[in-house]
């Protein structure tokens, strides 16, 4: 059995560079695996969207306005609901009534939308029909 120690004509030289044979021959497989599974993923179902149109509020005496104001305050024609349970009782009120008014949801351009959230909620569990949100018209370029 023997050992040698040092270096020898006969070794090899350790070699620094890196293969990238590997590497690429992944980046390949990947590429392929993406180029036949994104027609799969881009293919959504035909759908009609809404189109978008403004449409000028009818103030009714029978409509009620619901304002969320920035810091999640709900108010019902203009006076301060203590919660959301408070608001269900004034809509379970409204719901039974013919022909059922409309709810119309002013919601602060800074409000999170839990709370907006939490009235769409209210109305739905009362049962209300009709429910709108105000918005401000974009400005007329002139």
């Amino acid at each position: 059995m023997g050992m040698s120690i040092g270096s020898d004509s006969d070794e090899e030289e350790v070699i620094s560079a890196i293969n990238t044979t590997p590497l690429v021959d992944v980046m390949l497989v990947l590429f392929i695996i993406f180029l036949i599974t994104s027609p799969i993923v881009l293919k959504t179902l035909k759908v009609e969207l809404p189109k978008e149109k403004n449409i000028v509020t009818e103030t009714k005496p029978e409509n009620i306005v619901i304002s969320v104001s920035k810091d999640g305050d709900i108010y019902w024609n203009q006076q301060l609901v203590s919660d959301t349970d408070a608001l269900f009782e004034k809509m379970k009120v409204e719901a039974v009534k013919t022909p059922q008014p409309e709810i119309h949801i002013r919601g602060h351009e800074n409000a999170r939308y839990e709370s907006v959230g939490k009235v769409v909620y209210t109305a739905q569990r009362s049962s209300i029909m009709k429910v709108g949100f105000i918005t401000e018209p974009p400005p007329l370029n002139q």
